[in-house]
């Protein structure tokens, strides 16, 4: 029975000793499921001398290997699935255009806990049963609307699954039908916001918003929430992990990412090595996966550069523990003029300057071996190219090339926006 705000109280605030008692016990038994039935999994923990008798608690998951995309790519498309293909009901892979896939193939009992750990985030933010929910990700091999739905299904909500595109007849619906709750990915949700602005329309019902799927900074977050006048969340989850919302999202109080420590088991490692870093310390997370079944993680390497805020229980009354928001990822950091920098810091400082627009573009261009960043931005008449030189200079370090165009003026894509673009040819070639 879910109470208001809870999806399932008993667990979302239970105690630390209660989180790390399933948290062993879970370890063990996902480590033995994966050992006895995966022949690549056992060869992989056997060239790093360990079984599963080695063990016995959450903090022997140091002795076991590191897994990553590659990995994943390699096994395309079931060779690291841990059970029967006939036991799987359903498919999900990666929303990259290019290379081989990363595939997550699901049981039943994998929907199961992916729809309860959704069901948690919707009612972390306030949703209650019967509430009319807008699905506008895709429903597709993309697993953000069908994430969203299982949720929503669980969570007892009234599905309305547009899926992506159709901008005004999103807001049509979503008015129409008394839609409480908007659901996207990032760049989704900016798109709703354009619309609403060119056409002066409203969102008549929504007070919540749910966006995931790509980096999200504060500032976006509160432009968001001033033009489509609803509460902002930002929810997190990724394929190898189940999907969308499977480890968690912020709550109401909006300080830090709640983690479902008894779904998932977090290092926080210096990038690059298996050195565990300190609380507070920003490092890549590394995710193990306790509670499902076709495909367990078991310490993957996700790429994404966080930080521990806090292990204590939260003024929401959860006491799982609470990361920062992704500020990057470790294989996007750019370089330039010897300063280190990831496009979030760039959003983040656009997002500052009145009349600047929530789309924009930063090119790389390694011609001949020297490095150029241009950040091109839309922006209303008034805002100048001086204007945005000066803040991205402030907040940079450098002061990067780039023009400021019209609203709506630069390209869009279906799906996650792409925002950095990379361009390199040698002299005479």
């Amino acid at each position: 029975m879910m109470e208001s705000g809870f999806f399932e109280k008993p667990l979302e605030t239970a105690s630390q000793d209660e989180l790390r008692s399933m948290q062993d016990a879970r370890l063990r038994q996902v480590v033995r499921n994966v050992y006895t039935s995966n022949d690549l999994c056992r060869a992989r923990f056997k060239e790093r001398g360990v079984s599963p008798d080695d063990i016995r608690s959450a903090e022997d998951v140091a002795k076991l290997p590191l897994m990553d995309k590659d990995l994943f790519r390699l096994a395309y498309p079931l060779q690291l699935c841990c059970v029967p293909v006939r036991q799987i009901v359903e498919m999900h892979m990666s929303s990259g255009s290019t290379g081989t896939p990363v595939v997550m193939p699901y049981t039943d009992s994998d929907l199961h806990q992916w729809g309860q750990c959704m069901a948690r985030c919707y009612c972390m933010a306030g949703a209650e049963k019967g509430d009319v929910v807008q699905i506008t990700p895709s429903f597709g091999l993309f697993n953000g609307g069908f994430g969203m739905y299982h949720g929503a299904r669980e969570a007892g909500l009234f599905v309305v699954p547009t899926g992506a595109g159709n901008t005004p007849r999103q807001i049509r619906l979503a008015n129409d039908f008394g839609t409480r709750i908007l659901t996207g990915v990032v760049s989704y949700g900016v798109r709703v916001m354009e619309v609403l602005q060119e056409t002066g329309q409203k969102l008549d019902t929504v007070k919540i918003g749910i966006f995931g799927a790509e980096t999200f900074s504060d500032s976006l977050k509160k432009k968001l929430s001033v033009e489509l006048n609803a509460e902002i969340f930002d929810i997190y989850g990724m394929t190898e992990t189940g999907g969308v919302g499977t480890l968690g999202m912020d709550c109401r109080a909006h300080d830090g990412t709640h983690v479902w420590e008894d779904h998932y088991l977090l290092e926080i490692l210096e990038p690059g090595s298996e050195k565990a870093v300190a609380d507070g310390q920003e490092g890549e997370l590394v995710v193990t996966s306790l509670t499902r079944q076709a495909l367990p993680v078991i310490r993957f390497r996700t790429g994404d550069l966080t930080r521990i805020l806090s292990r204590k229980r939260c003024g929401c009354g959860r006491t799982h523990v609470r990361i920062a928001p992704i500020t990057g990822r470790v294989d996007d950091m750019l370089i330039f003029k010897g300063v280190n920098f990831f496009p979030k810091q760039v959003e983040q400082a656009l997002m500052l300057i009145p009349g600047v627009g929530s789309n924009y573009q930063i090119l790389v261009d390694d011609t001949d071996g020297i490095r150029e960043v241009t950040v091109n931005v839309e922006a209303e008449p008034q805002v100048t190219g001086y204007t945005v030189e000066k803040v991205l200079k402030e907040a940079l370090g450098f002061s990067p090339k780039g023009d400021v165009f019209p609203i709506g003026k630069l390209p869009r894509q279906e799906g996650k926006a792409k925002r950095v673009f990379f361009k390199s040819k040698e002299a005479g070639k």
